[in-house]
């Protein structure tokens, strides 16, 4: 009789977080042995104290990301390297460079570095990149019939509308879905990291021999988001507002629309980048495909808390916000042999059964 398998063992950087630690989750279903590397941030961590939804299986390790030598004792003897440890906030990252650059850019160039110099290297890397990256989606203009980059934010100020508009004839565009090959225009300076850390990633991956995998993430939300985080994914902003009785703020008019992906689904990702090599070498979206308006879902959630507050919309727009984005995910269902399988409605709920239990815990 052969010795059984060993189990693999996966370091999680982040991995207290939101995501990562949905990733542990799945890991562990699967056998894994898991460590979670993570700072615990006063931002998304207040307490200072490693969570509770962590499962108790997770060796932890408390660090900072641009800590060479504690990660380079972390990741002895691991297999796989999830890479998901990150600043996290488009309209805080426009006041605050030094700490996004710091851990976005300088912590991913480190992990990198340390790989790079390890005798025995793990298999590979799957990276937690944005759909941040592109900027704006992608546009058609029935104008010109054509393909068409908007005129820019400024453009939509509220006083001639919100929709981008043509830059050639001014006509008002219609989103599309957004492929791995559309340009990658970041308009936030946290979106201006993330495109530096698949870049990095990718990079240094095929010059070292490393595979790579990055996954460009569209709007996660899903049970653990940190309510407390006012930078946070904004359907757990909303939810959290609509539990406390406030009416949630939904920016410009509310119709602009996301990809709005269960953390299930996009937990799932990372399991199928890393059992193929089919991605290798590239960026994935991960999404659903489906967009929906803000205003919409804020409306939906609002219904699934029993709020008597309705959301209000606020006409302003912000600071390195896009109008519409949503994912062409043909590549990963080509790549990864992925599907979404957690539907909008049933996912909601299961951020709100979560964000209550949390409320009322304190």
């Amino acid at each position: 009789m052969e010795p059984p398998v060993k189990p693999e063992h996966v370091l999680i950087t982040g991995g207290a977080g939101f995501i990562g630690s949905h990733v542990a989750d799945a890991c562990l279903r699967r056998g894994y042995r898991v460590t979670a590397y993570d700072s615990l941030d006063a931002q998304v961590h207040p307490s200072g104290r490693w969570p509770g939804y962590l499962d108790r299986r997770v060796r932890r390790i408390r660090g900072d990301i641009c800590d060479a030598e504690l990660l380079r004792k972390a990741l002895r003897g691991c297999d796989l390297v999830f890479h998901l440890a990150a600043a996290v906030g488009v309209e805080q990252s426009q006041s605050e460079a030094v700490k996004y650059a710091r851990v976005n850019s300088l912590g991913t160039a480190t992990l990198l570095e340390v790989l790079i110099r390890m005798p025995r290297r793990p298999k590979k890397l799957v990276v937690a990149s944005s759909m941040s990256v592109y900027g704006e989606g992608a546009y058609f203009c029935p104008g010109c019939g054509v393909p068409r980059e908007p005129a820019g934010v400024e453009a939509r100020d509220g006083r001639r509308g919100f929709e981008p508009r043509c830059a050639a004839c001014r006509t008002a565009l219609v989103s599309k879905p957004v492929a791995e090959r559309h340009p990658l225009r970041p308009l936030s300076f946290y979106a201006v990291t993330k495109r530096g850390q698949e870049e990095t990633a990718l990079a240094l991956g095929r010059a070292h021999g490393i595979p790579v995998v990055a996954l460009r993430l569209f709007n996660t939300y899903g049970p653990r988001q940190a309510l407390s985080n006012p930078y946070n994914g904004v359907l757990a902003i909303f939810a959290n507002a609509l539990l406390r009785g406030e009416a949630p703020i939904v920016h410009e008019d509310g119709a602009q629309r996301r990809d709005f992906t269960s953390v299930r689904d996009a937990a799932r990702a990372f399991l199928l980048a890393a059992d193929t090599d089919r991605a290798d070498g590239r960026a994935v979206n991960v999404g659903t495909g489906r967009p929906r308006s803000v205003l919409d879902v804020a409306e939906l959630l609002a219904g699934l808390c029993g709020a008597r507050v309705r959301p209000t919309v606020s006409g302003a727009v912000r600071s390195g916000d896009i109008r519409h984005c949503h994912a062409d995910i043909s590549l990963a269902r080509r790549r990864l042999g992925y599907r979404p399988a957690v539907k909008l409605e049933d996912g909601l709920v299961e951020l709100v059964r979560w964000a209550r239990r949390e409320l009322r815990a304190g």
